[in-house]
């Protein structure tokens, strides 16, 4: 095996593969291989085969990670010397990857070629033997000391290949609501999970369940991939910040203070390792001080380059999403970013980045929001496992990403700093807008889902909820916090509080817009209010009412409900009274559910953290 750390990192035509594969640089294909060493200075190329021993009776995967923007094809040559894949699409950036799958692959030396177009001499085509064998390989085993064996670092080889691998897991058209009833559905789907029974152990039909919620998240999916590519991997103790001060963790643990599950395997280790790390780590985890080492994520500067597939978003609220694609500005079409996040019922959502989604505001009490990355694993000098400290990070040519841009950037800052990365280029004020409708219309059709979810649990027969006391209700377990939406419509109510007001961002900002020419700021500005209510209007959804029936609503009604929409999270109310049906309507006409007085009475006390838009501190 090549080890990414034997190269000059800065420089290095990096190749990764498992524990289990061989290279082989045998003729003809021996001149070819040997590219890696004249290629050093050309590119910095990650290759990830699976499964972890490929052979005949599993589908052969390739994945070829790439940190510049190169033009070229992956194909997939047999052990005969036919091709039997090819994929010229080169997908993300960064990193950017190729990704060929055959099916059924025969027995022998396979050969897995990357041709680029443009490259240095020498360098224009970069081949990996891959061998496939006949039969089922042992599989890996359980090793004494650790939850995992560790046969691999993270580095930037590893870094770039687990962006591409989440990347992947969530992609999709871009005009395609993609959602999942939970991560395990995600995590089955052998077409998006390239890691799927990675290991020859039948891992991925164990049953192992994954219903993490936010928080958890980001963890699950970077244990997942540690665990199938041998990669340390630990998790903290956290606090949620009290009397005014941001979370702290007290306590880290890594997966070298465990060993596997008494000896049952070492899918089984993994299966009984889950529940232990999802009772451990909360959204504290991801607001932790910038400036403090002591923490699972750091940093990192608002750029392309830095803001990949894998990095997460932490907001001061207590939510947290993850970064899985950026689409880059082309044209007239802005640039996006895309992001996945688990709510409290465990659904799993793909959304785009707006200020809609991304909360952003400075409070020590709530701690530091923003993009953060996992904190680099390393061993020790004596063996064991530590993090990598915010300077260490700054130093090591392998990242030198940490860095507290966003702790000196004040809320519209922020959001302005993040239009430029998306889209470097003046943007059309019309199209920016109709893309902050379409954010504000996915966020409101993952609401129909949740509210939905509480409707069909009060069906069952269930009674009312228990409603937590203050700003407990934001945060608490039980019915409350996978059926109720009081976080989910904090968040939607500052949705449309900024659909609402871009006519007036735009006019504050006319530079940031390819304005039309001959128009002044304000006329520019009465034309996208127009353009804004007939949209709000235009745009329609439907949700189910008591009875069973479907009822239309439109943007517009959302949008003029927002007052009632203050007092409409509790899951203990009818779905009319949830969506703001005005009292009397034909609407509200099939309502059969209130909630007690007493819980109406404690969220009229809580009304003004709604309208507002202020959270409560504690929460």
């Amino acid at each position: 095996m090549l080890r990414p750390r034997q190269f000059a990192p800065a420089t290095a035509l990096l190749l990764i593969a498992s524990a289990f594969v061989v290279l082989a640089f045998s003729s003809p294909y021996a001149q070819a291989q040997a590219a890696f060493g004249a290629c050093e200075k050309a590119a910095e190329i990650a290759v990830l085969p699976s499964p972890i021993a490929p052979w005949t009776g599993a589908p052969l995967r390739v994945l070829v990670a790439a940190e510049r923007p190169m033009t070229g094809e992956l194909s997939l040559m047999a052990p005969d010397g036919s091709v039997a894949a090819r994929s010229s699409g080169r997908q993300g950036g960064p990193p950017y990857f190729w990704y060929a799958q055959v099916v059924s692959p025969a027995a022998g030396t396979w050969h897995a070629t990357l041709t680029l177009a443009g490259a240095p001499s020498g360098c224009g085509t970069i081949m990996r033997d891959i061998n496939v064998r006949e039969s089922a390989p042992p599989p890996p085993r359980a090793v004494p000391g650790s939850v995992w064996p560790i046969h691999n670092t993270w580095n930037r080889a590893t870094e770039d290949l687990y962006s591409a691998w989440i990347q992947k897991l969530f992609d999709g058209p871009l005009d395609q609501d993609l959602s999942w009833p939970t991560l395990t559905n995600v995590l089955r789907d052998r077409s998006r999970n390239m890691l799927f029974n990675y290991l020859g152990l039948g891992e991925d039909q164990m049953g192992i369940i994954y219903h993490p919620d936010c928080a958890k998240f980001p963890y699950f999916l970077r244990a997942y991939f540690a665990f199938k590519m041998g990669l340390p991997f630990g998790y903290s103790h956290c606090s949620r910040g009290q009397e005014g001060s941001p979370p702290k963790c007290s306590q880290w643990f890594s997966i070298a203070n465990g060993t596997a599950a008494n000896g049952a395997g070492l899918a089984a280790s993994f299966r009984h390792f889950l529940p232990i790390l999802g009772n451990a780590v909360q959204s504290g985890n991801g607001r932790t001080a910038a400036t403090d080492n002591n923490t699972d994520f750091y940093p990192v500067p608002l750029t392309q380059q830095t803001l990949r597939p894998g990095t997460i978003y932490a907001d001061p609220y207590g939510h947290i999403l993850m970064l899985v694609r950026r689409v880059p500005q082309i044209g007239s079409a802005t640039g996006i970013f895309l992001a996945a996040d688990a709510e409290p019922d465990g659904s799993v959502t793909r959304k785009r980045f707006w200020r809609g989604n991304f909360l952003f505001v400075h409070d020590p009490a709530l701690g530091s929001p923003g993009f953060k990355r996992f904190r680099p694993i390393v061993r020790a000098a004596n063996g064991s496992l530590r993090r990598l400290t915010n300077a260490e990070i700054a130093q090591d040519p392998q990242y030198g990403d940490f860095s507290l841009e966003q702790s000196r950037l004040g809320t519209e800052a922020f959001y302005d700093r993040m239009d430029d990365v998306m889209s470097p280029a003046p943007v059309d004020p019309l199209r920016a807008m109709k893309d902050a409708i379409t954010s504000l219309e996915e966020q409101v059709k993952t609401r129909v889902t949740a509210v939905e979810n509480g409707r069909k649990y009060q069906n069952t027969g269930h009674g009312d909820a228990s409603m937590p006391n203050g700003a407990a209700i934001f945060e608490t377990s039980g019915a409350w916090e996978d059926y109720a939406t009081p976080a989910r419509d904090f968040r939607m109510l500052i949705a449309i509080d900024v659909v609402r007001g871009f006519p007036d961002r735009v006019a504050r900002r006319p530079g940031r817009y390819a304005m039309p020419a001959g128009e002044s700021v304000a006329q520019v500005k009465a034309e996208l209010e127009s353009v804004l209510a007939s949209e709000l209007a235009a745009r329609k959804f439907t949700y189910t009412r008591s009875d069973g029936s479907v009822w239309t609503l439109s943007l517009k009604d959302v949008v003029d409900r927002a007052p009632a929409l203050e007092m409409g999270y509790n899951l203990n109310d009818c779905v009319e009274l949830r969506w703001g049906a005005p009292q009397g309507s034909q609407e509200a006409s099939t309502c059969r559910r209130h909630a007690p007085m007493a819980q109406h009475a404690k969220m009229q006390a809580h009304r003004s953290w709604f309208r507002k838009r202020h959270w409560p501190t504690h929460a």
